[in-house]
């Protein structure tokens, strides 16, 4: 019998719909099975964990992620598979998180949410707790069918660090634009395992350290330098991701190429993510982006902000030269980025 823990760090997922007032409020998660009593048709052990003050995710922030970690840390040797439920509006941000601070992991943690309270009739929070916990006991003898940190979300399970949140209306909030989908799930699970990360046999690390002096510049028309120097001269600034235009292009004027000079000299740590949803970082394919070549900037290629964000904020912490921390910036932690570009011609 397999032993699934499941984690409530708040969200919409955990509330009711009080009948008098008609607030949500959030319920007590050791009553889990009243509200979803077809979790005693399980054939596996669900214990519950629940923060003790559960948390909206727009108030997410590292000590959270530190908080989830320990939990996943101090239970990992009891549990075959955890399923963390999660605010959506947050959720790819910590999944990214818990993928990069949990070295060595080879059990499925899989986060999960709704976009309507588990409460109400038409709630998504059912199928998406029920099937979570079902991928999260999934093993192919003494293995993991995944042993990834993930995010399920309406019929189709993602890897953490290459998800995206794209919708706040429909039960389809997620999509993983650059990478395959791990899992579809209709009448059957479809697992791509030439997608899934290899199962590495090996001793769990956690990596809990932060620096949040990090800031992101999003380019847009019409951006004054007023408004660039400002964000690039933020006291105490170690590193910056640039939402750039297509595949990683900027404006070369020359207040902005004086910036970014700047900003080298610093030594501030500067990534260079497209704003595009979907597609592939390639500096110098135009002049346009020539600049971050000349100057240091590291090459997000297919990494999503979140990932990136989160990246920066560990490798920050290391005690090494600018260019040693850009250098592993690049290399692949747990499968989110992808190292060869897609415009790279065969010899």
């Amino acid at each position: 019998m397999k032993k699934i823990l499941i984690i409530y760090t708040g969200g919409t997922i955990g509330m009711i719909q009080d009948p008098v007032t008609s607030r949500l409020l959030s319920f007590d998660f050791d009553h889990l099975l009243d509200e979803i009593p077809e979790l005693n048709k399980f054939k596996c052990q669900l214990d519950t964990f629940s923060f003790e003050n559960p948390i909206d995710s727009s108030n997410v922030d590292p000590d959270i992620w530190i908080k989830l970690a320990e939990i996943i840390q101090n239970k990992y040797n009891k549990y075959d598979g955890f399923v963390i439920l999660h605010g959506t509006d947050t959720m790819a941000y910590s999944a990214s998180a818990l993928s990069f601070m949990l070295q060595g992991l080879n059990k499925p943690v899989i986060f999960t949410g709704s976009q309507l309270p588990i409460g109400m009739i038409r709630t998504d929070g059912k199928e998406n707790l029920i099937t979570a916990i079902e991928i999260a006991g999934s093993y192919q003898g003494d293995l993991p069918l995944v042993n990834e940190v993930a995010i399920y979300f309406e019929n189709e399970l993602h890897r953490g660090n290459r998800t995206i949140k794209v919708n706040a209306a429909h039960f389809n909030a997620f999509s993983s634009p650059n990478y395959p989908t791990l899992a579809k799930v209709g009448i059957y699970m479809h697992y791509d395992h030439n997608a899934l990360l290899p199962f590495i046999k090996s001793e769990l690390k956690v990596n809990k350290e932060f620096c949040q002096d990090v800031g992101i510049l999003k380019l847009f028309p019409g951006m004054t330098p007023a408004y660039f120097e400002a964000i690039i001269n933020i006291k105490g600034l170690k590193g910056l991701i640039i939402e750039t235009y297509g595949s990683g292009n900027a404006p070369n004027n020359e207040w902005f190429v004086e910036g970014i000079k700047n900003a080298h000299e610093k030594e501030i740590l500067m990534v260079n993510i497209t704003q595009c949803n979907q597609g592939f970082v390639e500096q110098g394919r135009y002049q346009t982006s020539e600049v971050f070549n000349i100057y240091g900037v590291v090459s997000g290629l297919d990494l999503t902000t979140e990932a990136a964000l989160v990246k920066m904020m560990m490798i920050l912490t290391l005690d090494y030269p600018i260019e040693k921390k850009k250098e592993i910036f690049l290399e692949d932690w747990a499968g989110e980025l992808t190292l060869s570009s897609p415009y790279d011609k065969p010899e």
